[in-house]
């Protein structure tokens, strides 16, 4: 074959290969999607990932299959997606730890940059401080007393190390002047479980899972750690106003596939996941549970990523919270 038919050869074959692409592309999905959860059932991620799809599941028209993979601060469920094939089967409903990690630990097994295609950020969260009825405090004021009367001695749970709990604690413990002590926990659902049996005391618990102890009345609630009360919980005061003028920390959720998942998927995800978060009675669930639904483009979200690494590096170096 000369030179002249070997270039038309190769011509035709991209030519007969890109339709095939495409009607893949626009076929999709032809079967169920996976999305990975980095960390256990009944946790944070787990409840929005859940919330979404059902009506994701039938706006697609295919089974939306949870695959929860707790563990390593939720670098081991991160990761898996990262590594993924990139054809859209799979995706990764994560929270703020996809930035966090890389604030905290000297070795990430996954770039929250380059290893992902961002598709949306799904919800803004707020955490509420809390502690077990046991504990002899009904007040942030209260907490920091106590605590500072008792360096060391007072230990606080977390979903894991550089977990938004953990960070938020640390930033905390910075603010306050206090030292008290961190027991990491393989997810917020075990950590949850040791705090209402009053195992661990105090938490900054994820308004997801922290909310219905609090109503309960397992838990005493201290301080919304975000800078605006949360419609939620009305009669529950900011840290900032309750103590620690200024403080604030938000925790968000975001969805995203591996980074070589064509654009046209990418596109159609956020398009169905946004058109889900738009419904009424999914707005309301979240909002019932004080968070913000949110939304953004691909874009924004990797804008936002790139601005919270940022930030939660200068929180871990002014906390010298550090990890290997």
């Amino acid at each position: 074959m000369n030179a002249d038919h070997a270039v038309r050869a190769a011509c035709a074959a991209l030519l007969c290969a890109a339709p095939s692409l495409a009607c893949a592309q626009a076929g999709y999905p032809a079967r169920a999607i996976r999305v990975v959860v980095p960390s256990s059932a009944g946790g944070g991620t787990d409840i929005v990932a859940r919330t979404l799809a059902p009506k994701l599941a039938e706006r697609i028209g295919q089974q939306i299959v949870i695959d929860n993979r707790p563990g390593a601060g939720t670098m081991i469920g991160i990761e898996l997606a990262a590594r993924a094939p990139a054809d859209g089967y799979t995706i990764l409903v994560t929270p703020s730890t996809l930035a966090l990690n890389s604030a905290i630990y000297s070795k990430v097994p996954y770039d929250p940059l380059r290893d992902f295609a961002p598709i949306t950020r799904i919800i803004d969260s707020t955490s509420i401080v809390v502690v077990h009825p046991s504990l002899p405090v009904k007040s942030v004021r209260e907490l920091v007393a106590f605590a500072r009367a008792r360096p060391g001695q007072l230990n606080y749970a977390s979903a894991g190390i550089g977990t938004y709990p953990h960070m938020t604690m640390e930033l905390f413990n910075h603010t306050a002047g206090l030292r008290m002590a961190h027991i990491p926990y393989k997810g917020m659902a075990p950590a949850m479980i040791d705090m209402v049996a009053g195992q661990i005391t105090v938490m900054a618990a994820t308004i997801l899972t922290g909310m219905p102890q609090v109503r309960a009345g397992r838990l005493r609630p201290l301080g919304i750690t975000s800078l605006k009360r949360v419609a939620a919980a009305p009669g529950i005061p900011t840290v900032a106003e309750a103590g620690l003028p200024g403080f604030e920390s938000l925790q968000w959720y975001g969805a995203a596939a591996p980074a070589q998942v064509p654009r046209e998927i990418v596109q159609r995800l956020h398009a169905e996941i946004t058109a889900v978060l738009a419904l009424p009675e999914v707005r309301q669930r979240f909002v019932a549970d004080g968070t913000e639904p949110v939304g953004d483009t691909p874009g924004e979200f990797a804008a936002y990523v790139k601005s919270e690494l940022v930030k939660w590096a200068n929180v871990a170096k002014a906390a010298g919270v550090k990890a290997e």
